[in-house]
């Protein structure tokens, strides 16, 4: 398992699986530790993931300020981790709250940037975020399925604030609530770091004006992949946010949830491919990351 020293001297860990050009993956949760992601649908039979294990998280060390758990103290963690792996330029790969770190990733540090892929990512970075009313709406799409009746009075009293979070409206966040989902969810508890989560989004950790100016010097092309019925993000806030980047492209996957390489995973990585091989060998190259 490849270490790295981060700037404060905390070790960061990630894991390198299959083989090809490599494609670094950010974990999102907030800072739920990268196994996760598995090997995204199959992308490791075209592509060597470098999957991060997010400072307090998975195989990473603990901080010894706790405060650098907050999303933009830990950009520096992906440039020092960047440099490390040899990587002139980098595709780069970001999911759900991760969505934020790599958007202020970009933000500083543009000219490092290859590619960009933002799966279902959460928008905070952008001043975005979907209100109660839109998620419900995505929610309702979801009224033929049977565990509808009892999920739904749930969601909809927690996104009020007169509810406590309830795995009984866990199935909202999959495209299909099955064993392989149920068992995604039920890993969750023990591969993320809560505390490290309640710090993520702390106050000072955004600023979307400064943060949108700075991405008008993106060059890179940028895909943003949002799910059918993911209410958070759901598809038209996706669409607003690619906005802010120079060269972004929306795809929106028929039926899938907050994690669609579990959802259809052919579809996933073909489409993911799809963008990261479009003009492969006519921009600048990405390496490969060292063991």
């Amino acid at each position: 398992m490849p270490t790295f020293i981060a700037a404060d001297g905390t070790r960061i860990a990630y894991h390198l699986r299959g083989e090809g050009e490599t494609l670094a993956v950010l974990p999102g949760g907030p800072m739920r530790a990268s196994v996760y992601l598995g090997d995204l649908g199959g992308l490791t039979a075209h592509r060597r993931l470098a999957l991060l294990d997010l400072r307090g998280t998975g195989d990473s060390a603990v901080p010894a300020d706790p405060e650098t758990y907050r999303c933009d103290r830990m950009v520096d963690d992906v440039e020092v981790w960047r440099a490390h792996m040899g990587l002139e330029h980098m595709d780069l790969l970001a999911h759900s709250a991760a969505g934020c770190l790599a958007t202020l990733y970009a933000a500083r540090y543009p000219h490092r940037i290859r590619r960009l892929v933002l799966i279902t990512p959460n928008l905070s970075a952008l001043g975005l975020r979907a209100t109660p009313e839109e998620r419900l709406a995505v929610a309702r799409l979801r009224a033929g399925e049977p565990w509808f009746a009892q999920a739904y009075p749930a969601f909809e009293a927690w996104l009020a604030g007169d509810g406590d979070f309830d795995e009984v409206f866990m199935p909202f966040f999959y495209g299909r609530w099955d064993d392989a989902a149920r068992a995604h969810d039920g890993a969750a508890e023990e591969q993320t770091n809560d505390d490290a989560g309640d710090r993520y989004f702390a106050e000072g950790a955004f600023t979307p004006d400064a943060t949108r100016a700075a991405l008008a010097s993106l060059t890179a092309p940028v895909l943003m992949c949002a799910g059918g019925v993911d209410g958070n993000p759901h598809p038209d806030l996706v669409r607003r946010a690619a906005e802010a980047f120079p060269r972004a492209e929306v795809a929106v996957q028929p039926g899938a949830g907050h994690y669609p390489w579990l959802d259809d995973p052919e579809y996933f990585v073909g489409r993911t491919l799809g963008f990261l091989d479009q003009g492969a060998g006519t921009g600048p190259a990405a390496g490969r990351a060292s063991a």
